[in-house]
């Protein structure tokens, strides 16, 4: 009896069934064989063309063996070839010798000269330098910095440092604006542009030694900026205040008594911090301060640019700074 045509498909569809499994079975069972005879091939790298015996090979090079073999480690010399200096230099390439800038993209509205008072500050006046060059630079000024250094060891005089610093100044550049700053005071907010204005411009309102707050109205020490026109009406400041304290007052009164008033940004732009230090030696309390400012007025005229002397002792230029170094004479006794 012949096979019906369905029964014959059938049967070759599950010789196909069992020959698939079959051929399933005998394929897993030589890998898996395979695999536990060489546990260590799965970790090797995938071979390279022509880095094996022959392309397609089972056995692999061993990279390791292509490396070059190490050189031996030496000391390091003395003093490192890597080093490059004063790194203050290298974040200032645009700077010209003395402390000079001026913007290349543009003209600078003002000239600027920024005037130090200074004895034995250097590591306050590094602080400074660092500081307040890339904020001097961002307000694109033409300006120069000038360290007055008093010589000797005679008593401070403040304000007297900062006339030689005007004339000292203007002998170099035709400076229209001048920024009389003490070492030790960092701005906090760029915004506190470094030039003048149509007032006498005190830069230093919101200090953190007084809690970020004007100290009183009056006030006008730490950074403040006067036009040459300003400076000159006002016979410059006082030079017979030899101590701490009171020339910012008689300077304050000076203003007022030629019709002047003072500007200031707001108390946040205005923010700065003071460098702490201790009291320098020869630098007391003046006794005298008191005195002196309730008698402004009537020395105003005959104390200040018109009656200054000095005599210069050494003119040094550095890279981020010219410093002046002067002999003031010593207070009448």
């Amino acid at each position: 009896m012949k096979d019906l045509p369905g029964t014959s498909l059938q049967k070759a569809c599950r010789l196909l069934v069992l020959f698939c499994a079959l051929h399933l079975s005998a394929t897993l069972f030589y890998y898996l064989a395979g695999t536990s005879l060489s546990p260590q091939r799965s970790l090797e790298p995938p071979p390279s063309p022509g880095l094996g015996p022959r392309r397609g090979a089972l056995a692999y090079t061993n990279l390791s063996q292509l490396e070059p073999e190490p050189r031996p480690v030496t000391d390091c010399p003395e003093t490192s070839p890597l080093l490059v200096g004063l790194l203050l230099e290298k974040a200032n390439p645009e700077l010209r010798e003395g402390g000079r800038y001026a913007p290349q993209n543009c003209k600078a509205l003002q000239k600027v000269a920024l005037i130090i008072p200074f004895r034995n500050r250097e590591e306050h006046l590094k602080y400074w330098l660092y500081y307040l060059h890339p904020i001097l630079q961002r307000q694109q000024l033409d300006y120069g910095v000038y360290v007055i250094n008093q010589d000797g060891e005679e008593t401070f005089n403040r304000a007297k440092l900062l006339n030689i610093g005007f004339e000292e100044a203007l002998k170099e550049y035709d400076y229209d604006c001048f920024v009389f700053s003490d070492v030790d005071l960092i701005p906090m907010d760029d915004r506190n542009t470094y030039k003048c204005y149509s007032q006498p411009r005190h830069l230093s309102v919101s200090m953190d030694k007084f809690g970020f707050r004007l100290p009183y109205n009056q006030y006008f020490g730490g950074v403040s900026a006067l036009s040459k026109e300003q400076f000159q009406k006002i016979n410059g400041f006082p030079n017979n205040y030899w101590g701490w304290g009171g020339e910012d007052d008689d300077i304050y009164n000076r203003l007022v008594f030629k019709g002047m008033g003072i500007s200031r940004p707001d108390a946040f732009i205005g923010k700065c911090r003071m460098i702490r230090h201790s009291r320098d030696q020869k630098n007391e309390p003046n006794p005298q301060r008191f005195s002196r400012i309730a008698h402004t007025r009537e020395t105003m005229n005959s104390d200040g640019l018109n009656s200054l002397t000095y005599k210069v002792v050494k003119t040094e230029k550095f890279p981020l700074y010219t410093k002046i170094t002067v002999d003031i004479g010593s207070p009448k006794r």
